[in-house]
């Protein structure tokens, strides 16, 4: 199977700081400045990015609040180890889908999705509204329309999985939801069931959530979760996945997303 690399590029930042912030954020993210180690001094990036000292402080003062970076007295700005960067900022997830997002990134999306979205099921069992479960309704169906491997698809799945946090009526797991809705669709996108035996597999597990939160099953639907969760594991295995190479990245420039 061939190599495939997803790419998102994001919005194009609405400040100079935010830009350069940007841009930095995804370097580190794609590893261009490792771990550990120290960026380059300020006469150096302000010349590089076209701006002024105060915007390229405000830009590291950013990142720094993000977990990306710490400065130190006589030594520098130095680039902090990806356990400390905060991945449920906003930002810094936008800018992984900039990077290139790898196995690593699918399974720790995948590990905190199963610590929280069958949670999410049960509650969603004894909480839901009428309006919820005709949310849900409407998403099975439009994912039942759309082709598999289509963006459509991806958008619709989506949509049901954000439908089932907000029903499940706890604000920390609707916030959760939206905090890592890009995320969830790139790795929708890339899990795609294009074999008819895999579309009929996601569908009818789908359906099963939302059969089972309708009719306030808390198990079923706490089960049917966990499935689908690791059904799109399954399928994430089965396909060779590699961080953007340096040339691949999206420049500052590059085209914002619809």
């Amino acid at each position: 199977m061939t190599s495939r690399i997803l790419v998102i590029p994001t919005r194009r930042a609405h400040s100079n700081h935010a830009e350069v912030a940007r841009s930095i954020g995804v370097d580190i993210i794609a590893g261009r400045y490792a771990e550990e180690t120290r960026l380059p001094g300020d006469a150096e990036l302000t010349a590089m990015f076209g701006v002024s000292r105060p915007v390229l402080r405000e830009s590291v003062k950013t990142l720094v609040a993000k977990g990306l970076l710490t400065t130190k007295a006589r030594v520098g700005t130095v680039v902090r180890e990806r356990t400390a960067w905060n991945m449920f900022d906003a930002d810094v997830l936008a800018w992984h889908l900039d990077a290139g997002i790898d196995k690593r990134f699918l399974n720790d999306l995948a590990e905190i999705r199963l610590a929280v979205e069958p949670r999410a099921a049960v509650l969603a069992a004894a909480r839901r509204s009428e309006e919820d479960l005709a949310v849900l309704h409407r998403c099975m169906d439009r994912m039942r329309l759309e082709a598999s491997d289509s963006v459509g698809f991806a958008d619709a799945d989506l949509a049901l999985h954000v439908a089932v946090a907000r029903a499940s009526g706890n604000l920390f797991m609707r916030s959760i939801g939206h905090v890592i809705e890009a995320a969830l669709r790139a790795s929708f996108l890339l899990s795609a069931p294009v074999e008819p035996e895999d579309r009929d597999t996601v569908l009818l597990w789908h359906q099963k959530i939302v059969d089972a939160i309708a009719a306030g099953d808390a198990n079923t639907a706490s089960e049917a979760m966990v499935y689908v969760i690791h059904n799109g594991m399954s399928r994430h295995e089965g396909t060779v996945i590699e961080t953007a190479p340096a040339e691949a990245l999206p420049s500052v420039e590059a085209g914002e997303r619809s």
